[in-house]
């Protein structure tokens, strides 16, 4: 273990299954996923049986809210105990080179801890570590009643540098051949594959902690983005797990008087990938609404007025099509419900993305009474077929570039919350590797 205070890093001390486990079996999607389709968790339990499984150690969101979420959520943690006892882990003390194939692309990370005392996800932060995106404070406290009293945290965040050179994963990527093999499996329900391997000379993780440095200075940082001293230097920004970090923030801030600078819950554990990596695409975060009470459209005249548009089509394939190209001065927004589907136009916006125009009408619609509540999906298929059943209305939403971000960030602050996701909801990172926080 080594801990890199200048850059917030702290390597090794991860958890890995012991060697006989059934990493099929072992590996769950994140617990975040899949929350509008309890028939996918329900395929997950039978796969995982009463195996030794990450399923086991964690809460499945589909369940947030549930009569019996109290409960669960004491026997994930108990499990965790009987893990532990039990010997079902083995240490690793280095950085994990992770690799993951999945819908034909693959693309790399590594896993390491992250300084929390770095990290403020409120708007407005100049911190080392930050959000992209809104932070829900009332989506926190379910989430703490979980960590809280954990004996473990599993990790499916994942950070991300701006690194269009390739300097701190790629060389670790062109020399994986003469990486120890850690783990290596298939993952379940159409996820692809995953391996890691152990970056574990010490002149490897020396040149990774370089080229962290060497993103993270601050003059090459202000001369970089063309921002001033006013700009504190962003160097992870991000990327999908925001709740799970700030929960872990949250929990940090809470405890750390009590338990000391030094205790290991000041850091948590996370996957880092190279933005620019080729493998990594951003999706777009669709919304379904369910059990309306009063017509979309009626709601959406009243809130945008005379700066909106809407053109029935004929179909979502033509909906997509339209939302997808781009036009200049104007948003474009793809409507589905039982009734019709459409495109939502909007001109002279107060937000500069589509996701800022409609997330703004929803959230007014659903404190208003307009709906009975909100998902935030993935894949056209899904809110499709979501948004047609009755009384629902989905919103299909372009994808953003993912070389805008961190210079939209830097100079903007956090976007609206679920601008973007990182793949389709098959390629979200899988609970595999585990870290003691207690």
């Amino acid at each position: 273990m080594a801990i890199y205070s200048d850059i917030g890093v702290r390597t090794g001390d991860v958890l890995l299954p012991k060697a006989a486990t059934d990493l099929y079996r072992w590996a769950v999607i994140a617990c975040d996923q899949f929350t509008s389709e309890p028939e996918y968790w329900e395929k997950v339990a039978g796969i995982v049986g009463g195996a030794a499984s990450t399923y086991n150690l964690i809460l499945p969101e589909v369940h947030l809210g549930s009569s019996n979420e109290a409960t669960h959520i004491q026997r994930t943690q108990q499990t965790m105990r009987n893990y532990l006892d039990q010997g079902l882990f083995r240490r690793q003390n280095s950085v994990i080179l992770v690799e993951r194939s999945v819908l034909g692309k693959t693309r790399y990370g590594l896993m390491l801890a992250l300084d929390l005392e770095h990290y403020d996800f409120n708007k407005g932060s100049q911190t080392l570590i930050r959000a992209t995106e809104g932070t829900i404070l009332d989506r926190l406290p379910p989430r703490m009643r979980i960590r809280e009293g954990a004996l473990l945290e599993l990790p499916h965040i994942l950070v991300l540098i701006d690194d269009p050179q390739g300097t701190v994963i790629e060389p670790l990527v062109a020399k994986k051949g003469e990486l120890s093999m850690l783990y290596d499996t298939d993952l379940m329900l159409g996820s692809g594959h995953i391996t890691g391997r152990a970056v574990n000379t010490e002149a490897d993780e020396a040149r990774v902690i370089a080229a962290l440095r060497a993103l993270a200075d601050p003059a090459h940082f202000r001369s970089r983005y063309g921002v001033g001293e006013d700009k504190g230097v962003l160097l992870f920004a991000m990327g999908d797990g925001n709740h799970s970090l700030a929960t872990a923030k949250a929990i940090w801030e809470q405890n750390k008087a009590r338990v000391g600078m030094d205790h290991p819950s000041r850091y948590a554990l996370v996957e880092i990938e190279n933005v620019h990596d080729q493998g990594l695409e951003f999706e777009p975060i669709h919304r379904v609404v369910f059990n309306t009470h009063q017509p979309v459209l009626t709601a959406l005249q009243a809130h945008f007025g005379d700066v909106m548009r809407f053109d029935v089509l004929s179909s979502s394939t033509e909906m997509i099509e339209r939302v997808n190209r781009v036009s200049e001065g104007e948003q474009h927004i793809g409507i589905v419900s039982a009734e019709q589907c459409g495109v939502l136009s909007l001109t002279r916006s107060t937000s500069n993305l589509p996701v800022g125009s409609i997330q703004a009408f929803l959230d007014a619609w659903l404190k208003d009474g307009g709906a009975e509540k909100i998902d935030y999906v993935h894949g056209s298929e899904v809110v499709t077929r979501l948004g047609t059943q009755p009384g629902n209305v989905g919103f299909f939403l372009p994808a953003m570039q993912k070389s805008e971000l961190f210079k939209t960030v830097i100079l903007d602050g956090a976007l609206p919350r679920k601008t973007f996701s990182m793949g389709e909801a098959v390629e979200k990172r899988f609970y595999l590797e585990a870290r003691r926080i207690a």
